[in-house]
């Protein structure tokens, strides 16, 4: 009996008990933020150096040097090549080159253009058209102004080298001896085999096949 008194207490008190289903609805508050800036990757990037590249104005022009090398081969050659006294041609392959020395500091000027930039810088090319002069000493002591025409650049120098040691010779009857001891003073006469009928160059022949 005493635990049906206290199931039925307890079921009074539940009954009691009133629920509310009705939830209080509070108004919400907005949260409002400034407006936001718009960003700049200025601030991202990282920060180098600025580097300012100037270009120089005092590049030589290719094109004013020969012009002006021009005017001083016509001011010290009045009358051309043909009209000075110490003049030699030399030859060599297809190469022709007409060579006048005249004295001076040691200009070698060649088609109006610096033997250096003319021969590319090659050193065995210039070698070819100093040998002369050092062989003799006089490698400061005359300008030597050419004319070259066909051929290639080797030819051309060693024609060179023929046409300033003969031109040597009108300085002096003396240099003969040591120029010919060097050997500047023979004409190379090699030149390339023409190629033959019935062979693919000069000597090379098409592989034989028996059968």
């Amino acid at each position: 009996m005493a635990m049906a008194t206290s199931i039925s207490a307890l079921a009074s008190s539940l009954s009691s008990l009133s629920f509310s289903s009705q939830v209080s609805q509070k108004p919400v508050q907005s949260l409002s933020f400034p407006p936001s800036k718009p960003l700049s990757l200025k601030f991202l990037a990282p920060k180098f150096p600025t580097l300012i590249v100037a270009a120089s104005s005092a590049v030589a022009d290719p094109d004013i040097e020969t012009a002006d090398l021009k005017k001083l081969v016509k001011s010290r050659l009045p009358g051309g090549f043909a009209a000075q006294n110490i003049i030699g041609t030399g030859r060599r392959k297809c190469a022709i080159a007409r060579v006048v020395l005249q004295e001076g500091s040691g200009k070698v000027i060649i088609n109006y253009r610096d033997a250096k930039e003319y021969l590319q810088g090659n050193p065995l090319w210039l070698q070819y058209v100093k040998t002369p002069l050092v062989t003799l000493g006089y490698e400061s002591s005359y300008d030597v102004f050419v004319k070259a025409h066909g051929g290639g650049l080797s030819g051309q120098a060693q024609a060179i080298s023929l046409g300033i040691a003969r031109a040597l010779l009108k300085v002096s009857a003396s240099h003969r001896s040591p120029l010919k001891q060097e050997g500047l003073l023979t004409r190379d006469s090699r030149v390339v085999e023409r190629k033959k009928a019935g062979l693919r160059k000069a000597r090379k022949r098409p592989q034989y096949s028996k059968r």
